[in-house]
């Protein structure tokens, strides 16, 4: 198809190559030395416009029996009479080449004049019998056709190429077309082929393929002839039409438009009434269907632009609702540093009270100091997601305000932020639990077989089972809430706490209640200092 295409985008290539060709022959003609030489140039002449101008070649072949006759070659009148004939079926003047094929006397004809003779008869009465309106009618064309076919391959050797394409037409008329595939295929195999042979080939394929149903076959082999048939710089051909249908009934309705106007146009400057004739009853469905999917087109353009009118609106208006979110949120902020004020004043006396209590109660004093370190972490760390809000919110506003919505949705989708926090969270998560139990890590892992030991992959940080059980010690043994904090799922959580379990050198049981006892006798003024 991209070939196809490739070739129908440089079709003045090659009609420029077929112009200079006749331009040859026109010179030819001009030096020729007598009536016999111009008879030979117009017959080649005859041959280059046969499918590409049926005017110029009816011409052509007037101008012939005029050269003939003042030869006196009775034989190359006759040849000269055929080809006009010839060039009338082309034009669907079947009775008027029928009156002159018939004055001709076949027994006076030389044996090299009897193929083109039968080949003449052959092709009016198998168009007659394509167009006959009634069965009876029909029915006689159609024996006609079929005895001139045999009369054709009785006068052509076999592996010529009027004997194999008579007889592929033969074999798909009754019935065998994969017998017809196995001829020509084999004939295309055995011969060097010009581009305008190997057109024809290839429809007569595309028939056969047809036949079987094979349609990739018959898709193939019409793309094959077509491309030949624009490279012969021919007019009158039926490939490219018949591939726009089968393009039409495939959805490709551009290209099918596309293939479609070029065959109407080649068969106009042709001169082809035939083909004019089978143009005429497919190309006003598919310029019809091409015309209403363009206009569907359209219809659904007018559309896309209402829903962009109206998303523009939507989008608008959320701009502004930000707007009024971004100055809420920045009346929170000043609310939240007024509570942070007041919490210090709180915090300050809750460590005096604390300190207090502690040589009455230590595990009080313990948890005291841990609620004391947490909410201070807990306080700063507010302040830089509270700063970080801030110069989010600036951001966004800037993107608002220099109407840069691509960049806005870009920040807006973007999971970066939110990783980096995750990061961060974990980091200081680490630091503050190891600066309150410095030798978790060592105790932990003398619960454990010495194979077993738990080691983080950077001094001052935690991996995520050692999180895990830093959790338990914080007094957070419920699996749903680990899994919640450290946004893994469940049966991860319960995975690592068994495999821990696994690695114990007591009682496995009793792992995570030896874990809570760790770092009991640390002292208290330096968890409060730490604090």
């Amino acid at each position: 198809m991209n070939q196809l295409d490739y070739v129908i985008a440089n079709r003045q290539v090659y009609l420029d190559e077929k112009k200079a060709r006749l331009e040859e022959l026109r010179h030819n003609l001009e030096e020729a030395e007598d009536d016999r030489q111009r008879f030979d140039v117009l017959t080649q002449l005859y041959g280059e416009f046969h499918s590409f101008n049926a005017d110029s070649a009816y011409n052509i072949s007037l101008r012939q029996e005029e050269v003939a006759r003042r030869t006196g070659d009775s034989n190359l009148v006759v040849n000269a009479l055929m080809n006009r004939a010839n060039i009338l079926s082309t034009t669907g003047m079947y009775h008027e080449t029928l009156g002159i094929i018939d004055s001709i006397r076949l027994e006076t004809l030389p044996d090299y004049l009897h193929p083109f003779y039968y080949h003449i008869k052959r092709t009016v009465y198998g168009l007659l019998a394509d167009y006959a309106a009634f069965g009876r009618e029909k029915e006689r064309y159609t024996r006609l056709t079929n005895m001139y076919r045999d009369s054709i391959m009785s006068v052509n050797a076999p592996g010529t190429l009027a004997y194999v394409i008579t007889k592929a037409d033969m074999l798909n008329v009754g019935g065998d077309p994969a017998g017809a595939i196995r001829e020509l295929e084999q004939f295309m195999a055995d011969n060097e082929l010009n581009e305008h042979d190997r057109a024809i080939c290839a429809w007569t394929l595309s028939e056969s393929y047809g036949k079987l149903g094979d349609r990739a076959g018959q898709k193939e082999q019409l793309l094959r002839s077509s491309i030949s048939d624009i490279k012969s710089s021919v007019r009158e051909y039926i490939s490219l039409r018949q591939l726009a249908m089968l393009l039409y009934e495939e959805g490709d309705l551009d290209r099918a438009y596309n293939f479609m106007t070029i065959a109407v146009d080649d068969a106009s400057k042709c001169n082809a009434r035939q083909r004019i004739i089978e143009l005429s009853n497919s190309y006003p469905m598919i310029n019809g269907i091409y015309v209403e999917t363009v206009r569907d087109q359209n219809h659904t353009l007018e559309w896309t632009i209402i829903i962009i009118t109206v998303m523009s609106l939507m989008l608008l208006a959320m701009l502004l609702y930000m707007r009024k979110q971004m100055r809420r949120i920045a009346r929170a902020r000043r609310q939240v540093e007024e509570a942070y004020e007041q919490l210090n004043h709180l915090t300050d006396q809750l460590k005096a009270s604390n300190a207090k209590l502690s040589e009455a109660n230590n595990a009080i004093a313990e948890i005291s100091e841990l609620k004391e370190i947490y909410i201070g972490r807990y306080m700063d760390q507010c302040l830089v997601y509270i700063d970080k809000l801030d110069g989010y919110s600036k951001t966004v506003g800037k993107l608002v305000n220099s109407g840069k919505s691509d960049d806005l949705k870009k920040l807006v989708k973007s999971t970066s932020l939110i990783d980096d926090e995750l990061r961060q969270f974990y980091e200081q998560f680490d630091r503050t639990f190891l600066s309150i139990y410095p030798s978790f890590v060592s105790d932990l892992n003398g619960l454990l077989m010495p194979e077993e030991a738990i080691v983080p992959k950077k001094e001052g940080s935690l991996n995520t089972e050692l999180r895990i059980f830093a959790l338990i010690r914080l007094g957070i043994s419920d699996s749903d809430r680990i899994a919640k904090f450290l946004r893994y799922s469940l049966t991860t959580i319960y995975n690592y706490r068994t495999k821990v379990r696994n690695k114990a050198k007591g009682d496995r049981n009793r792992l995570e209640a030896e874990i809570m006892k760790i770092g009991r006798d640390v002292n208290r003024n330096t968890g409060a200092q730490q604090a």
